[in-house]
């Protein structure tokens, strides 16, 4: 039960960084839907090899790094969901953002 609230928690948070950021267009629920599961798969699973690969850069970049590794998932994510485009690759990164932002306040309001 509570994946499922994560999920729904985590498409609406989708839902509401596509409507204050107007580089990212995301087509309705349906695509947000699709674009949390591809994003959680991607987090589980690529995004860990890659950071592994990836740290001696994030450790010479204090970690900002993985702000560009994270704007780079997006980014392909976006291009695997019908229905939800970026803009390029600063919009994909304040996507990122305001996506953690967002998730962050839902996941306070529910617990």
């Amino acid at each position: 039960m509570n994946t499922i609230i994560y999920w729904a928690l985590s498409a609406l948070a989708i839902l509401i960084a596509a409507y204050i950021l107007p580089g990212i267009t995301v087509a309705g629920i349906i695509p947000a839907l699709v674009l949390a599961i591809v994003l959680a798969i991607i987090n589980t699973f690529i995004r860990p090899v890659l950071i592994a690969l990836t740290l001696p850069l994030s450790v010479v970049t204090l970690g900002l790094f993985a702000l560009v590794l994270n704007t780079i998932l997006i980014m392909l994510a976006a291009a695997v969901v019908p229905g939800v485009s970026v803009a390029g690759f600063w919009w994909a990164l304040l996507f990122g953002i305001v996506l953690a932002l967002v998730s962050a306040v839902l996941k306070k309001i529910q617990d």
